[in-house]
């Protein structure tokens, strides 16, 4: 029978902070506007499955702790709006400017 292997808390923030890391090296690094939403997304389900992962392995009473993953409703409600409005403004400069490259974009006057 074979023995079952269950991730470890430094494993979970592992994989977070790479997730993290590559969505800020998104941000950082692309020039496309899309890319760079997408990137910011990344990097709030990073901070997401950092505070699932906490939550997980916080016992009170010898059950997980569910406050962490109460905040990521939060978060999913944040990144929802966010979602929403972003896209809406990524929509309006594209009609105004026809590109959604952040070198094009140096300016808010039309």
């Amino acid at each position: 029978m074979q023995e079952l292997i269950l991730p470890t808390l430094n494993e979970y923030l592992f994989v977070s902070g790479l997730l993290f890391a590559i969505g800020l090296a998104g941000v950082i690094v692309r020039r496309n506007i899309i890319v760079i939403f997408m990137c910011l997304e990344m990097m709030l389900a990073a901070a997401s499955l950092t505070l699932v992962a906490f939550s997980r392995f916080h016992l009170v009473g010898g059950l997980p702790d569910y406050d962490g993953q109460m905040l990521v409703f939060f978060i999913i409600t944040v990144a929802a709006a966010e979602v929403a409005v972003g896209l809406a403004i990524i929509v309006s400069l594209y009609r105004a400017r026809q590109t959604i490259h952040t070198d094009d974009l140096t300016s808010l006057k039309g």
